[in-house]
């Protein structure tokens, strides 16, 4: 069955209890995500990526015969809301543990509601570097299935520099924490390689045009564009390049893969445009095959909102049951930390096998060499390198 064939090894163990009626006290999991706004898309592919491994897991007996149940709340990208359903799950519903947050600065606004209550957050898609090492991974309760924009940076300007030699780099981001991280992570690499960004334009959530700050770019000699902001943004970037028919390489980071962003762009102004990627729809990945066809089932929608969203939360879900089996059912802070620091097997889920994915010093989940440079072509995610379509069967683990 399908189903079956997505379930982990260590279901295994829910297996005699299957057919008993799940009447222990549920295991309650904090889920917060962007539901409604311009972040909606990749926010409910969090929830349904979610929702799927929930059910699958509860199908099977849930952990032990205990149901996992969902306890969601919308921060819609907003970051004083995004405190406020932080401190509504875990002070007031006090959830067992907490998987959240699309937008980095709603996430930095909310960290220390966790840090402070030893409460596990894990999350499955804000990237800002900033994220997880604000407070030091020895002490912190804050893990990541997700790669950092350290690494994001790091690969796209060794796609840009040293792969391409192209070293006349702009770089266009949002004013917000995940821009002013992007900026900083982009020219960080840039100055490894003694560059600088020749033009760095920053613009508000909610702008309709960057035909000014790409025509500035232009101006200074930009030979690759970097954009970091999110799936509408991305959106006005890509049409403002296309109005004026500037065919500059242009790179960012995964917003860019945003179903939003083909609805709101088109394929035309996308194609060839490129970003960084932790997993590609891959039909020869059996693994991959089965988890869209479920989504799809479980969600009702006609094209992922964000595959990356929607696979790594799936994957956090059933890296957190595995924690708790470790635990044997301890959902405090600490024993969940320690837990996830010291992995006992591999697991193998949809985005990687993930082997020792934490440590106490390292609470991101994901290396540079476990990231893909994917692009639009005709209205679809591909590999850019056919190379990399031919290597996609073979699992990135991830390295020290």
């Amino acid at each position: 069955m399908l189903g079956r064939s997505l379930i982990p090894w260590m279901l295994g163990a829910c297996l005699a209890v299957a057919a008993q009626a799940q009447t222990g006290k549920p295991v309650r999991i904090g889920l917060i995500a962007p539901l409604t706004g311009g972040s909606a898309d990749f926010g409910n592919s969090v929830r349904y990526g979610a929702e799927l491994a929930v059910k699958e897991i509860n199908e099977v007996g849930g952990f032990l015969g205990r149901p996992l149940e969902l306890v969601v709340r919308d921060d819609k990208a907003v970051p004083d809301e995004g405190r406020r359903v932080s401190e509504d799950l875990v002070l007031k519903e006090k959830v067992d543990f907490t998987i959240g947050f699309c937008n980095t600065g709603v996430a930095m606004r909310s960290l220390d509601v966790f840090q402070d209550n030893k409460h596990l957050l894990m999350v499955p898609c804000s990237q800002g570097t900033a994220v997880t090492t604000k407070y030091p991974p020895a002490q912190s309760y804050i893990f990541r299935v997700a790669p950092p924009d350290i690494l994001n940076a790091r690969f796209l300007v060794g796609e840009i520099v040293d792969r391409r030699k192209l070293r006349r780099v702009a770089i266009l981001a949002d004013r917000t924490g995940y821009g002013e991280g992007g900026v900083k992570d982009i020219s960080d690499e840039l100055a490894k390689r003694n560059l600088q960004p020749v033009f760095v334009g920053r613009f508000d959530l909610g702008v309709k045009s960057l035909v000014e700050e790409l025509r500035a770019a232009q101006a200074a000699g930009a030979e690759a564009l970097v954009v970091y902001t999110v799936g509408p943004e991305q959106a006005a970037a890509v049409r403002s390049r296309a109005e004026l028919r500037w065919q500059v390489p242009y790179f960012a980071p995964w917003p860019l893969s945003f179903r939003s962003v083909l609805e709101q762009a088109g394929a035309e102004a996308l194609e060839g445009t490129m970003m960084a990627q932790t997993i590609i729809q891959d039909l020869a990945n059996e693994r991959r095959v089965s988890f869209l066809a479920s989504y799809f089932r479980h969600s009702k929608e006609k094209r992922i909102g964000s595959l990356m969203a929607a696979a790594q939360t799936y994957d956090a879900v059933y890296l957190m049951l595995r924690a708790l089996f470790q635990t044997k059912g301890d959902v405090s802070g600490d024993a969940l930390k320690k837990a996830l620091e010291n992995f006992e097997r591999p697991h193998r889920g949809v985005v990687t096998t993930y082997s020792e994915p934490f440590s106490a010093s390292d609470h991101d989940a994901f290396s540079v060499n476990m990231i893909w440079l994917g692009v639009w072509r005709r209205g679809e995610i591909q590999f850019y390198y056919p190379e990399d379509a031919k290597r996609s069967a073979f699992i990135r683990r991830k390295e020290s």
